[in-house]
C-alpha cells in the first residue's frame, strides 16, 4: 500500500522526511488517520518500492487475490510490503489509523537481513523477519500515544541498521542513472560502465531492490505515465506514450494492463483521488 498523497483529504496527515542517515534509504515516514472511503477494496499499483505498514486500529492486514477477491491472505497488523511487480488489492477498511515506511528503491535492503527478492509481490509479517523486536513495535506505537511516533519509527530503523547502512556501488550508480524519466542510459550502458558481467550487475540489482533492472525500467516508466494521467481530464495516448518513453501505444497498453489490470482509458474512468490506488468495482 503506497501512502496517500491527497492533503484535501481532513484524515490524511502528510509525511515527514526523516533523518539525514536515513534519508538515503527512506523516501519519508507517514500516518493518516480517520479516513473513511465510499469503496470497499481497491488496486494497489506497483511502485518499484518497499514498505512497512503498522495497522494501528487493527492488528490485522488482508490482501485479496486478484483473480477471486474471496480468497484473502491475512497477516498481523504490521506488515512488509515487498516490491511487487503488479497490482494487488486491499481493504480500505484497514486506512482508519495507519503508520508507514516508504522505502526509496533499495532502500530497505541494509535493515531486511536478506535479498529484497526474496519478498517480491508478498506480503509478509514483520515479526517474520526481524522476531519479538518487531512485533514489540507496534505494541510501543499504541502504548505512545503522546510520544513522537515518527521518531520511535526512525530509532528502530537505526537500530536494525546497527551502524552498516550502505548499498553496493553499482546498485547505487544505476539507481541514480534510472532516475529520470525517461531515463538516459540503457541497461547495458550502466553495466559497462559498473564493471560487472550483465549477469552478476542482476544478481545484485535484484538483491537490493527486489526487481531485475529491466521490471525495475519498466514500473518506474508507467509510473510517470500514470501521475500524468492522474492528473489530467482529457489525454492524447499517443502523446503520452511518447512523453513516458514507451516505443509506440501499444507498449505503454501492455504495460498497463500488466501493472494495473486495466487498459489506459479504463484507467482513466476508474482512477480514485489518491495516485496509485484504483477503487475496485462493487
Amino acid at each position: 500500500m503506497a501512502p496517500l498523497s491527497s492533503a484535501s483529504n481532513p484524515g490524511v496527515i502528510n509525511g515527514f522526511s526523516p533523518r539525514r542517515e536515513l534519508r538515503p534509504f527512506v523516501d519519508q515516514i507517514w500516518r493518516y488517520d480517520g479516513l473513511v472511503q465510499e469503496h470497499d477494496l481497491e488496486r494497489v499499483l506497483p511502485t518499484g518500492t518497499m514498505q512497512i505498514i503498522i495497522n494501528l486500529a487493527d492488528d490485522t492486514s488482508r490482501k485479496y487475490d486478484r483473480d477471486d477477491p474471496r480468497r484473502v491472505e491475512t497477516h498481523h497488523g504490521a506488515i512488509v510490503s515487498g516490491p511487487h511487480a503488479g497490482y494487488f488489492i486491499i481493504d480500505t477498511a484497514e486506512q482508519v489509523s495507519v503508520l508507514g515506511i516508504s522505502f526509496t528503491p533499495g532502500g530497505a535492503g541494509p535493515f531486511l537481513g536478506m535479498p529484497a527478492s526474496e519478498l517480491r509481490d508478498l506480503h509478509v509479517s514483520i515479526e517474520n523477519i526481524w522476531g519479538n523486536v518487531a512485533r514489540q513495535l507496534r505494541e510501543q506505537l499504541l502504548e505512545a500515544e503522546d510520544s513522537d511516533p515518527f521518531g520511535i519509527l526512525e530509532d528502530w530503523l537505526l537500530a536494525r541498521g546497527n551502524g552498516g547502512l550502505g548499498r553496493h556501488p553499482a546498485v547505487a550508480y544505476a539507481l541514480t542513472q534510472f532516475s529520470g524519466v525517461p531515463h538516459t542510459r540503457s541497461i547495458s550502458d550502466v553495466t559497462d560502465r559498473v564493471g560487472l558481467s550483465p549477469r552478476r550487475f542482476i544478481e545484485l540489482f535484484d538483491a537490493e531492490v527486489g526487481l531485475t533492472p529491466k521490471l525495475f525500467c519498466r514500473i518506474k516508466r508507467f509510473q510517470h505515465a500514470i501521475r500524468i494521467v492522474h492528473q489530467a481530464e482529457v489525454i492524447d495516448w499517443a502523446d503520452l506514450a511518447a512523453l513516458a518513453g514507451y516505443y509506440d501505444q501499444s507498449h505503454m497498453i501492455r504495460d498497463f494492463q500488466e501493472f494495473s489490470g486495466l487498459n489506459p482509458s479504463a484507467y482513466l474512468k476508474q482512477r480514485g483521488p489518491h495516485l496509485n490506488h484504483v477503487p475496485l468495482p462493487a
